[in-house]
């Protein structure tokens, strides 16, 4: 296929981080690692790779994250999407971004919640144009992780609780790149919930429909050997903190 780069990425980035049980109640997008906001470091790692344009999903204390953005002065152009709902599921985070998901050209899609090496996204910004997911085979045990499911090389199943067979997995990273024939899809999936009432659906359903629907559309890249990972809870800002921090440390260019 044909490298085509992404014209731009959506970060999800409204909710409320309840389960953090910080004392201040910033966005998760937020929090500091060695000296930058998560965001400050989606942003740069997003530079590095040739994207440009940002359409952000903002909800719980919105005037911070949009404050954040005007003090990185970041060269690139930065849009914020109300989501007036965030208490809900995600999947309203990602549906109100339905005119960035239609807007006809391929995308990336991240959580916002993310500490991660920006190597991550090479093969998301660069690879061909298709649908990627990113899997990590050193997955945590438990019910939490968004399980990347293949028999083979095809995804079979794409959930916290797999319903299909098969023959191995792997921990989704939460970020995707997506056609621009998908994302306009993945747009109707989302508005499909909304209006069966179905608001509390996390957006990874939406995204699993679409593989199930046509798996040979999708492909799974293993980005083991990198640093990463989902903040939710405390012991994963202390994971970060001690474990991950310095291995982007040693990896970054002098």
């Amino acid at each position: 296929m044909t490298a085509l780069r992404p014209a731009s990425a959506i970060i999800l980035a409204a909710g409320i981080g309840r389960r953090l049980g910080a004392a201040d109640d910033r966005p998760k997008i937020l929090l500091e690692f060695g000296g930058q906001t998560l965001l400050a470091r989606h942003l740069a790692a997003l530079g590095l790779h040739g994207v440009a344009e940002v359409s952000i999903t903002v909800g719980h204390q919105r005037a911070l994250i949009e404050a954040e953005v005007a003090r990185l002065n970041w060269p690139g152009r930065v849009r914020f999407v109300e989501n007036p709902h965030y208490r809900e599921g995600s999947l309203v985070s990602l549906a109100v971004q339905a005119e960035t998901l239609r807007a006809g050209h391929p995308l990336l899609l991240m959580d916002g919640d993310v500490l991660y090496d920006p190597r991550i996204l090479a093969p998301l910004a660069e690879g061909p144009d298709e649908n990627l997911l990113l899997l990590d085979r050193e997955i945590e045990p438990g019910d939490e992780p968004v399980k990347i499911c293949l028999r083979g090389d095809t995804i079979v199943d794409f959930r916290k609780q797999p319903e299909h067979a098969h023959d191995r997995h792997g921990e989704s990273v939460g970020f995707f790149r997506f056609t621009a024939a998908t994302a306009a899809a993945l747009a109707d999936r989302c508005e499909a919930y909304l209006a069966a009432g179905r608001r509390q659906v996390e957006y990874e359903e939406a995204i699993r429909d679409l593989i199930l629907a046509e798996p040979a559309r999708f492909r799974a890249v293993d980005i083991t050997a990198l640093p990463w990972t989902e903040i939710d809870f405390p012991e994963d800002v202390t994971r970060a903190r001690e474990e991950i921090l310095p291995r982007l440390a040693e990896a970054a260019p002098p």
